[in-house]
């Protein structure tokens, strides 16, 4: 007789698990005959013993295999890229459309907030009427006609790995580089790609504070996805500060749009986003070397096509028509917005991003548990990035929130956050 009890228990032990044993498993995930408890003892024998790659592979392919599994008929590349999740990160906003320009198509399947970080889904539900749930009929016709089209999980792509990804989040089991690489690969391989490109971020805030770590998590991810056929590439990118100027749902929206219409307040980020989008072009044959791949991409951007690109997207699953040209029109706005001050002048010299995004969190900008509703307007902009000045003419950002005891209570986590030297 087979028991769910018998392969948490050889996990825990230090044992290596069949393909069968991992299968019937992740079944029992799926049909909901395993309860949550059993699943979270599951993850935790997991982050503690460990899997080898045959293990990987076969806890990627069973929850790959658990629902739906994309086929496209498309006339170019079927291309994506995945961040590890950070502060301040919504290069997956401005890069899906800028490839989409580029002659790729980009089914992003996405997901929400874990722990501090945020979730492109959260972003996207700032913006009115946006259906990140749509069916796959439309879904498949978004990214047909638009070449871009970034979604949730539906119910039929990976369900096993939709109940695994709230449960980590409560059981202390996120970091595990063995889930990680099962989680982010059992969409993306569903999702029918061609090539895959993954930001694996390092830092204090990113879920792999080393870069050991974070190395580590890059193989595993790379090892896998090619194995099962798709052409991946990893970069490990640092998550030692906010990537963005803004960390808040709404607020890292209007930076995105910000960006796509040609203004770039973190050079950082834009960086990020061109660096990845490049190794996407040159995975899917499109561009022979990075600086062509450079070349496409910023003509993409400065000629208003990835722009458009996004604005047919947004159109197309349901948000405003002219959200592009007037995002401040349709985007949440916190009650009361106050500028941030250091306690002295000086540089910044260190920020602890865990703890900006967990002060966004205590705003209502992220969730304690999988069900918790989230404020989209509140949040942090304008902050300061390392190396930069702040005095009497430069706060450390801009707090929204929408209460004074919400926003002195941020205010100071932020000052707390940042180290300011002579």
């Amino acid at each position: 007789m087979w028991l769910a009890q018998e392969v948490i228990r050889r996990k825990r032990d230090g044992g290596v698990l069949g393909s069968e044993d991992i299968r019937r498993f992740v079944a029992g995930i799926t049909d909901a005959s395993l309860t949550d408890g059993q699943v979270a003892a599951f993850a935790m024998a997991v982050l503690l013993k460990g899997m080898n790659i045959d293990e990987r592979i076969a806890l990627t392919a069973a929850m790959r295999d658990s629902g739906q599994v994309l086929q496209w008929r498309l006339p170019g590349p079927v291309v994506d890229k995945h961040s590890t999740g950070g502060v301040g990160d919504f290069v997956s906003l401005v890069l899906a459309p800028l490839l989409a320009a580029c002659g790729c198509y980009v089914p992003m399947i996405s997901g929400r907030a874990l722990g501090h970080t945020g979730g492109t889904l959260d972003k996207l539900d700032s913006i009115p009427g946006y259906d990140c749930q749509p069916s796959l009929e439309r879904f498949r016709a978004v990214v047909a006609e638009v070449g871009c089209a970034i979604i949730g999980q539906t119910a039929q792509l990976a369900p096993a790995d939709k109940r695994l990804y709230s449960i980590r989040d409560l059981t202390a089991t996120v970091e595990s580089i063995d889930l990680i690489t099962a989680s982010i690969l059992a969409k993306k391989l569903a999702a029918g790609l061609d090539v895959l490109v993954m930001d694996v971020k390092t830092g204090n805030g990113a879920f792999m504070a080393q870069a050991q770590d974070a190395e580590d998590l890059a193989q595993s991810i790379v090892m896998v996805a090619n194995g099962a056929g798709v052409k991946t590439t990893a970069r490990v990118t640092d998550m030692n500060q906010p990537l963005a100027r803004s960390a808040g749902n709404a607020l890292e929206v209007a930076e995105a749009v910000a960006l796509l219409g040609g203004e770039v307040r973190s050079p950082r980020l834009w960086e990020v986003t061109l660096m990845l989008a490049a190794q996407g072009l040159l995975l899917a044959g499109l561009a022979p070397t990075e600086a062509h791949a450079r070349e496409q991409l910023l003509e993409a951007w400065q000629s208003g096509a990835a722009m458009c690109r996004f604005a047919q997207m947004v159109g197309a699953l349901g948000g405003p028509l002219d959200f592009a040209r007037a995002p401040q029109d349709y985007l949440p706005v916190a009650a009361i917005s106050i500028p941030v001050w250091a306690h002295h002048s000086g540089v910044v010299v260190a920020v602890d991003t865990r703890e900006v995004g967990m002060a966004v969190v205590a705003l209502g900008g992220g969730r304690s548990h999988p069900h918790d509703r989230i404020d989209l307007a509140v949040g942090f902009s304008a902050l300061r990035f390392i190396g930069e000045p702040v005095d009497a003419h430069h706060p450390l950002g801009w707090v929204h929130g929408q209460t004074a005891e919400a926003v002195e209570l941020a205010a100071g986590a932020l000052r707390a956050a940042y180290r300011i030297g002579g």
